[in-house]
Protein backbone atom coordinates (compact mmCIF):
# COMPACT_ATOMS: atom_id res chain seq x y z
CA UNK A 1 0.00 0.00 0.00
CA UNK A 2 2.81 2.42 0.74
CA UNK A 3 3.93 1.43 -2.62
CA UNK A 4 0.84 2.78 -4.35
CA UNK A 5 0.41 5.34 -1.98
CA UNK A 6 3.88 6.84 -3.05
CA UNK A 7 3.01 6.02 -7.50
CA UNK A 8 -0.28 8.19 -6.81
CA UNK A 9 1.05 10.86 -4.82
CA UNK A 10 4.51 11.76 -5.18
CA UNK A 11 6.82 12.77 -8.31
CA UNK A 12 6.10 9.56 -9.98
CA UNK A 13 2.30 10.72 -10.12
CA UNK A 14 3.21 12.17 -13.51
CA UNK A 15 4.03 9.56 -14.95
CA UNK A 16 0.30 8.02 -14.22
CA UNK A 17 -0.72 11.15 -15.95
CA UNK A 18 1.25 11.21 -18.65
CA UNK A 19 0.59 7.73 -19.41
CA UNK A 20 -3.37 8.35 -19.83
CA UNK A 21 -3.28 11.98 -21.52
CA UNK A 22 -0.63 10.30 -24.03
CA UNK A 23 -2.54 7.43 -24.92
CA UNK A 24 -5.95 9.72 -25.24
CA UNK A 25 -4.25 12.76 -26.83
CA UNK A 26 -2.63 10.83 -29.59
CA UNK A 27 -5.89 8.55 -29.77
CA UNK A 28 -7.87 12.24 -30.19
CA UNK A 29 -5.14 14.36 -32.23
CA UNK A 30 -3.35 12.13 -34.36
CA UNK A 31 -4.67 9.09 -35.45
CA UNK A 32 -8.59 9.59 -36.76
CA UNK A 33 -7.67 11.46 -39.38
CA UNK A 34 -5.95 8.02 -40.94
CA UNK A 35 -9.70 6.96 -40.69
CA UNK A 36 -11.89 10.07 -40.98
CA UNK A 37 -10.09 11.64 -44.27
CA UNK A 38 -12.03 10.15 -46.77
CA UNK A 39 -15.52 10.88 -45.19
CA UNK A 40 -14.57 14.93 -44.58
CA UNK A 41 -13.29 15.06 -48.63
CA UNK A 42 -16.86 13.08 -49.45
CA UNK A 43 -18.65 15.12 -47.04
CA UNK A 44 -17.31 18.65 -48.34
CA UNK A 45 -16.60 17.69 -51.92
CA UNK A 46 -13.12 18.13 -51.90
CA UNK A 47 -10.00 15.98 -52.87
CA UNK A 48 -8.09 13.38 -50.65
CA UNK A 49 -5.20 15.57 -50.84
CA UNK A 50 -6.71 18.97 -50.13
CA UNK A 51 -8.13 17.25 -46.79
CA UNK A 52 -5.07 15.33 -46.28
CA UNK A 53 -3.37 19.57 -46.11
CA UNK A 54 -4.97 20.09 -43.35
CA UNK A 55 -3.41 17.32 -41.10
CA UNK A 56 0.19 18.26 -42.74
CA UNK A 57 -0.41 21.59 -41.42
CA UNK A 58 -0.78 20.47 -38.36
CA UNK A 59 2.18 18.41 -38.10
CA UNK A 60 4.48 21.80 -39.68
CA UNK A 61 2.13 24.25 -37.03
CA UNK A 62 3.17 21.91 -34.17
CA UNK A 63 7.46 21.59 -35.30
CA UNK A 64 7.26 25.95 -35.22
CA UNK A 65 5.75 26.22 -32.10
CA UNK A 66 7.00 23.47 -30.46
CA UNK A 67 10.55 25.02 -29.39
CA UNK A 68 8.06 27.68 -27.61
CA UNK A 69 6.06 25.21 -25.68
CA UNK A 70 8.74 23.00 -24.46
CA UNK A 71 10.64 26.12 -23.17
CA UNK A 72 7.42 27.28 -21.32
CA UNK A 73 6.99 24.09 -20.24
CA UNK A 74 9.96 23.72 -18.43
CA UNK A 75 10.07 27.42 -17.04
CA UNK A 76 7.04 27.03 -15.61
CA UNK A 77 5.60 23.51 -15.36
CA UNK A 78 2.81 21.32 -17.88
CA UNK A 79 0.14 21.98 -15.94
CA UNK A 80 -0.01 25.77 -17.30
CA UNK A 81 0.90 24.60 -20.51
CA UNK A 82 -0.57 21.50 -21.43
CA UNK A 83 -3.61 22.10 -19.73
CA UNK A 84 -4.00 24.79 -22.20
CA UNK A 85 -3.16 23.32 -25.18
CA UNK A 86 -5.93 20.57 -24.47
CA UNK A 87 -8.28 23.59 -24.27
CA UNK A 88 -6.93 24.86 -27.38
CA UNK A 89 -7.37 21.19 -28.92
CA UNK A 90 -10.60 20.71 -27.64
CA UNK A 91 -11.80 24.16 -29.62
CA UNK A 92 -10.18 22.99 -32.85
CA UNK A 93 -12.11 19.04 -32.97
CA UNK A 94 -15.18 21.58 -31.75
CA UNK A 95 -14.86 23.56 -34.95
CA UNK A 96 -13.94 21.08 -37.58
CA UNK A 97 -16.91 19.48 -37.99
CA UNK A 98 -18.68 22.88 -38.78
CA UNK A 99 -15.60 23.55 -40.71
CA UNK A 100 -17.60 23.74 -44.40
CA UNK A 101 -15.46 26.68 -45.49
CA UNK A 102 -12.20 25.76 -46.43
CA UNK A 103 -10.08 28.32 -44.78
CA UNK A 104 -11.90 27.62 -41.67
CA UNK A 105 -11.14 23.96 -41.99
CA UNK A 106 -7.17 24.90 -42.90
CA UNK A 107 -7.83 27.18 -39.10
CA UNK A 108 -9.14 24.58 -37.59
CA UNK A 109 -5.68 22.46 -38.08
CA UNK A 110 -3.93 25.36 -37.00
CA UNK A 111 -5.19 25.18 -33.70
CA UNK A 112 -4.70 21.51 -33.71
CA UNK A 113 -1.09 21.66 -34.40
CA UNK A 114 -1.13 24.20 -31.31
CA UNK A 115 -2.25 21.23 -29.37
CA UNK A 116 0.11 18.75 -30.16
CA UNK A 117 3.05 21.04 -29.68
CA UNK A 118 1.56 21.26 -25.97
CA UNK A 119 0.42 17.78 -25.55
CA UNK A 120 2.12 14.84 -27.41
CA UNK A 121 5.49 13.49 -26.85
CA UNK A 122 8.17 15.97 -26.64
CA UNK A 123 6.56 18.18 -24.23
CA UNK A 124 5.36 15.18 -22.25
CA UNK A 125 9.62 14.54 -22.31
CA UNK A 126 9.90 17.58 -21.23
CA UNK A 127 7.84 17.47 -17.80
CA UNK A 128 9.05 14.65 -16.86
CA UNK A 129 12.41 15.60 -17.08
CA UNK A 130 11.82 18.83 -14.76
CA UNK A 131 10.41 16.26 -12.50
CA UNK A 132 13.12 13.73 -12.87
CA UNK A 133 15.95 15.83 -14.42
CA UNK A 134 18.64 13.22 -15.22
CA UNK A 135 16.71 10.24 -14.02
CA UNK A 136 14.04 10.41 -16.55
CA UNK A 137 15.30 7.56 -18.91
CA UNK A 138 12.74 5.22 -17.39
CA UNK A 139 9.68 7.12 -17.15
CA UNK A 140 10.26 8.40 -21.01
CA UNK A 141 10.19 4.69 -21.55
CA UNK A 142 6.84 4.03 -19.67
CA UNK A 143 5.12 6.90 -21.10
CA UNK A 144 6.18 5.62 -24.67
CA UNK A 145 5.21 1.89 -24.37
CA UNK A 146 1.62 3.11 -23.54
CA UNK A 147 1.66 6.13 -25.75
CA UNK A 148 2.44 2.95 -28.65
CA UNK A 149 -0.52 1.59 -27.59
CA UNK A 150 -2.98 4.77 -28.57
CA UNK A 151 -4.02 2.78 -32.17
CA UNK A 152 -5.04 0.15 -30.73
CA UNK A 153 -7.43 1.97 -28.94
CA UNK A 154 -7.89 5.14 -31.10
CA UNK A 155 -8.97 3.66 -34.33
CA UNK A 156 -11.31 0.41 -33.33
CA UNK A 157 -12.79 3.60 -31.27
CA UNK A 158 -13.09 6.10 -34.42
CA UNK A 159 -14.30 3.33 -37.14
CA UNK A 160 -17.50 2.64 -33.92
CA UNK A 161 -18.38 6.31 -33.76
CA UNK A 162 -18.40 6.84 -37.34
CA UNK A 163 -20.33 3.69 -37.86
CA UNK A 164 -22.68 5.02 -35.34
CA UNK A 165 -22.96 8.82 -35.56
CA UNK A 166 -20.80 9.65 -38.53
CA UNK A 167 -17.21 11.36 -38.99
CA UNK A 168 -18.28 14.39 -37.09
CA UNK A 169 -19.29 12.70 -34.05
CA UNK A 170 -15.28 11.84 -33.66
CA UNK A 171 -14.29 14.93 -32.97
CA UNK A 172 -17.24 15.78 -30.67
CA UNK A 173 -16.29 13.23 -28.74
CA UNK A 174 -12.79 13.48 -28.64
CA UNK A 175 -12.90 17.64 -28.02
CA UNK A 176 -14.95 16.50 -24.83
CA UNK A 177 -11.86 13.80 -23.87
CA UNK A 178 -9.53 16.77 -24.93
CA UNK A 179 -11.45 19.03 -22.63
CA UNK A 180 -12.79 17.01 -19.87
CA UNK A 181 -10.12 14.59 -18.71
CA UNK A 182 -6.94 15.60 -20.62
CA UNK A 183 -6.70 18.87 -19.58
CA UNK A 184 -7.75 18.39 -15.95
CA UNK A 185 -5.78 16.04 -15.56
CA UNK A 186 -3.29 18.68 -16.32
CA UNK A 187 -4.07 21.45 -14.35
CA UNK A 188 -5.08 19.45 -11.10
CA UNK A 189 -3.01 15.91 -10.68
CA UNK A 190 0.18 16.76 -12.79
CA UNK A 191 3.01 16.89 -10.36
CA UNK A 192 3.95 21.17 -10.07
CA UNK A 193 7.47 21.17 -8.52
CA UNK A 194 10.76 20.80 -10.28
CA UNK A 195 13.92 18.44 -10.88
CA UNK A 196 13.17 15.54 -8.39
CA UNK A 197 16.78 13.76 -7.29
CA UNK A 198 16.39 10.61 -6.17
CA UNK A 199 18.11 9.44 -2.98
CA UNK A 200 20.90 7.51 -3.09
CA UNK A 201 20.72 3.96 -3.58
CA UNK A 202 16.82 4.33 -4.51
CA UNK A 203 15.80 2.74 -8.42
CA UNK A 204 16.37 5.43 -11.37
CA UNK A 205 19.14 7.67 -9.60
CA UNK A 206 21.22 8.73 -12.11
CA UNK A 207 24.22 6.13 -12.71
CA UNK A 208 27.08 8.34 -12.83
CA UNK A 209 27.49 11.80 -11.43
CA UNK A 210 27.82 14.29 -12.34
CA UNK A 211 27.06 13.44 -15.83
CA UNK A 212 28.99 14.66 -18.66
CA UNK A 213 27.04 16.79 -21.14
CA UNK A 214 28.42 19.12 -24.11
CA UNK A 215 26.61 22.81 -24.99
CA UNK A 216 23.40 22.06 -27.50
CA UNK A 217 24.80 24.01 -30.17
CA UNK A 218 27.18 23.34 -33.76
CA UNK A 219 28.17 20.01 -34.73
CA UNK A 220 26.61 18.09 -32.01
CA UNK A 221 22.69 19.44 -31.88
CA UNK A 222 22.65 19.85 -36.07
CA UNK A 223 23.58 16.28 -36.07
CA UNK A 224 21.21 15.23 -33.86
CA UNK A 225 18.50 16.99 -35.14
CA UNK A 226 19.45 16.12 -38.95
CA UNK A 227 19.01 12.15 -37.69
CA UNK A 228 15.81 12.73 -36.03
CA UNK A 229 14.24 14.26 -39.22
CA UNK A 230 15.19 11.39 -41.33
CA UNK A 231 13.70 9.48 -39.07
CA UNK A 232 10.90 11.48 -39.08
CA UNK A 233 10.54 11.22 -43.00
CA UNK A 234 11.08 7.58 -42.94
CA UNK A 235 8.31 7.01 -40.49
CA UNK A 236 5.59 9.41 -41.93
CA UNK A 237 6.27 8.65 -45.63
CA UNK A 238 6.95 4.71 -44.64
CA UNK A 239 3.34 4.78 -42.36
CA UNK A 240 1.36 6.68 -45.27
CA UNK A 241 2.69 4.36 -47.87
CA UNK A 242 3.27 1.11 -46.71
CA UNK A 243 -0.03 -0.57 -47.86
CA UNK A 244 -0.13 1.02 -51.19
CA UNK A 245 3.36 0.01 -51.67
CA UNK A 246 2.73 -3.40 -50.66
CA UNK A 247 -0.71 -3.86 -52.87
CA UNK A 248 1.00 -2.74 -56.31
CA UNK A 249 3.96 -5.51 -55.60
CA UNK A 250 1.44 -7.83 -55.43
CA UNK A 251 0.36 -8.78 -51.70
CA UNK A 252 -3.52 -8.69 -51.27
CA UNK A 253 -5.33 -5.81 -49.75
CA UNK A 254 -5.87 -7.96 -46.00
CA UNK A 255 -3.06 -9.45 -46.16
CA UNK A 256 -1.40 -5.80 -46.69
CA UNK A 257 -3.64 -4.76 -43.50
CA UNK A 258 -2.25 -7.63 -41.15
CA UNK A 259 1.08 -6.63 -42.10
CA UNK A 260 0.33 -3.00 -41.28
CA UNK A 261 -0.71 -4.18 -38.01
CA UNK A 262 2.20 -5.29 -36.61
CA UNK A 263 4.25 -2.15 -36.48
CA UNK A 264 2.27 -1.68 -33.39
CA UNK A 265 2.97 -4.41 -31.46
CA UNK A 266 7.07 -4.48 -32.83
CA UNK A 267 7.41 -1.03 -31.32
CA UNK A 268 5.74 -1.87 -27.78
CA UNK A 269 8.20 -4.79 -27.33
CA UNK A 270 10.86 -3.38 -27.73
CA UNK A 271 10.02 -0.52 -25.51
CA UNK A 272 9.48 -3.30 -22.62
CA UNK A 273 12.68 -4.34 -22.80
CA UNK A 274 14.33 -1.09 -22.41
CA UNK A 275 12.18 -0.40 -19.77
CA UNK A 276 12.90 -3.74 -18.56
CA UNK A 277 16.58 -3.76 -18.77
CA UNK A 278 16.85 -0.14 -17.11
CA UNK A 279 17.95 1.53 -20.09
CA UNK A 280 21.43 0.39 -19.24
CA UNK A 281 22.32 0.43 -23.34
CA UNK A 282 23.27 4.69 -23.89
CA UNK A 283 20.59 6.33 -26.36
CA UNK A 284 23.31 7.16 -28.66
CA UNK A 285 23.90 3.52 -29.55
CA UNK A 286 20.15 2.82 -29.19
CA UNK A 287 19.38 4.94 -31.85
CA UNK A 288 22.82 3.42 -34.28
CA UNK A 289 21.28 0.24 -34.06
CA UNK A 290 17.36 1.35 -34.49
CA UNK A 291 19.22 3.18 -37.55
CA UNK A 292 20.79 0.29 -39.08
CA UNK A 293 17.87 -2.10 -38.67
CA UNK A 294 15.57 0.55 -40.51
CA UNK A 295 18.09 0.28 -43.13
CA UNK A 296 18.69 -3.30 -43.29
CA UNK A 297 14.64 -3.60 -43.18
CA UNK A 298 14.45 -1.49 -46.45
CA UNK A 299 17.11 -3.49 -48.42
CA UNK A 300 15.61 -6.74 -47.75
CA UNK A 301 12.23 -5.34 -49.35
CA UNK A 302 14.04 -4.09 -52.09
CA UNK A 303 16.35 -6.77 -52.60
CA UNK A 304 13.96 -10.35 -51.53
CA UNK A 305 11.04 -8.55 -53.02
CA UNK A 306 7.28 -8.39 -52.23
CA UNK A 307 6.84 -11.86 -50.53
CA UNK A 308 3.86 -11.99 -47.24
CA UNK A 309 7.17 -13.01 -45.52
CA UNK A 310 9.39 -10.66 -46.08
CA UNK A 311 6.78 -7.98 -45.53
CA UNK A 312 6.20 -9.64 -42.39
CA UNK A 313 9.76 -9.41 -41.61
CA UNK A 314 10.04 -5.50 -42.68
CA UNK A 315 7.11 -4.86 -40.48
CA UNK A 316 8.54 -6.50 -37.48
CA UNK A 317 11.93 -4.83 -37.84
CA UNK A 318 10.89 -1.34 -38.73
CA UNK A 319 8.98 -1.87 -36.24
CA UNK A 320 10.78 -2.55 -33.32
CA UNK A 321 13.33 0.36 -34.34
CA UNK A 322 10.87 2.48 -34.87
CA UNK A 323 9.86 1.90 -30.53
CA UNK A 324 13.96 2.57 -29.32
CA UNK A 325 13.65 5.71 -31.82
CA UNK A 326 10.89 7.51 -29.77
CA UNK A 327 12.64 6.71 -26.38
CA UNK A 328 16.02 7.79 -28.27
CA UNK A 329 14.44 11.52 -29.44
CA UNK A 330 13.40 11.73 -25.52
CA UNK A 331 16.88 10.22 -23.65
CA UNK A 332 19.66 11.39 -26.48
CA UNK A 333 19.30 15.39 -25.61
CA UNK A 334 19.10 14.64 -21.90
CA UNK A 335 21.98 12.76 -22.14
CA UNK A 336 23.94 14.74 -24.30
CA UNK A 337 23.42 17.88 -23.40
CA UNK A 338 21.85 17.37 -19.67
CA UNK A 339 18.36 18.83 -18.24
CA UNK A 340 18.77 22.49 -17.69
CA UNK A 341 17.39 24.10 -21.00
CA UNK A 342 16.01 20.16 -22.18
CA UNK A 343 12.70 21.96 -23.10
CA UNK A 344 13.97 24.40 -25.68
CA UNK A 345 16.49 21.60 -27.07
CA UNK A 346 13.64 19.07 -27.34
CA UNK A 347 11.65 21.70 -29.64
CA UNK A 348 14.36 22.54 -31.56
CA UNK A 349 14.98 18.74 -32.08
CA UNK A 350 11.27 18.45 -32.95
CA UNK A 351 11.01 21.50 -35.59
CA UNK A 352 12.68 19.90 -38.57
CA UNK A 353 11.39 16.36 -37.68
CA UNK A 354 7.98 17.47 -37.76
CA UNK A 355 8.40 19.61 -40.91
CA UNK A 356 10.07 16.53 -42.69
CA UNK A 357 6.87 13.97 -41.16
CA UNK A 358 4.38 16.71 -42.73
CA UNK A 359 6.31 16.71 -46.27
CA UNK A 360 6.89 13.17 -46.49
CA UNK A 361 3.61 11.84 -47.69
CA UNK A 362 3.21 14.08 -50.17
CA UNK A 363 6.89 13.80 -51.58
CA UNK A 364 6.56 10.59 -51.66
CA UNK A 365 2.97 9.91 -53.00
CA UNK A 366 4.67 12.33 -55.92
CA UNK A 367 7.93 9.53 -56.39
CA UNK A 368 5.38 6.32 -56.37
CA UNK A 369 2.88 8.10 -59.38
CA UNK A 370 5.84 9.47 -61.12
CA UNK A 371 8.33 6.34 -60.40
CA UNK A 372 6.95 3.58 -58.72
CA UNK A 373 6.95 2.24 -55.24
CA UNK A 374 10.31 0.78 -55.67
CA UNK A 375 12.06 3.84 -56.36
CA UNK A 376 10.58 5.19 -53.34
CA UNK A 377 11.91 2.33 -50.83
CA UNK A 378 15.20 3.01 -52.49
CA UNK A 379 14.52 7.06 -51.58
CA UNK A 380 13.98 5.62 -48.14
CA UNK A 381 17.12 3.81 -48.23
CA UNK A 382 19.61 6.58 -49.00
CA UNK A 383 16.96 8.75 -45.88
CA UNK A 384 18.00 5.74 -43.47
CA UNK A 385 21.76 5.68 -44.26
CA UNK A 386 21.99 9.35 -43.79
CA UNK A 387 19.92 9.11 -40.44
CA UNK A 388 23.03 6.36 -39.74
CA UNK A 389 25.59 8.58 -40.87
CA UNK A 390 24.75 11.37 -38.60
CA UNK A 391 24.51 9.26 -35.25
CA UNK A 392 27.54 7.32 -36.22
CA UNK A 393 29.04 11.05 -36.35
CA UNK A 394 27.82 11.67 -33.38
CA UNK A 395 30.11 11.63 -30.38
CA UNK A 396 29.12 10.81 -26.29
CA UNK A 397 30.37 13.45 -23.88
CA UNK A 398 34.27 13.08 -22.40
Amino acid sequence: MAGLKGLSSGPSRAVIVLCITQILGWGALFYPPGLTMPHIAAAHGWSLAQSLLGFSIAMGVSGLVAPFTCSLIERHGGHYIMSGGALIGALGLLILPFASHYGLYLASWVLLGVAMACNLYDPAFTALARIFGTASRRPITLVTFVGGLASTLSWPTTQMLIASGGWRTVYFVFAGVMAFIIAPLYAFVLPRNAVYVPPPGKEGAPAVSPVKTVPPVGAPFLLMAAGFACHALMQSGTLAHLLTILQRGGIDASTAVFIGALFGPAQVLTRIADFVSGGRLHPLWLVRIAMSTMAFAFMLLVVAGFSPGVAMAFALMFGAANGVVTIARGALPLAMFGAVGYGRVVGRVARPAQICQAVAPFVLAYVIDRWSGLVALEILIAVALMALACFAALRRPV
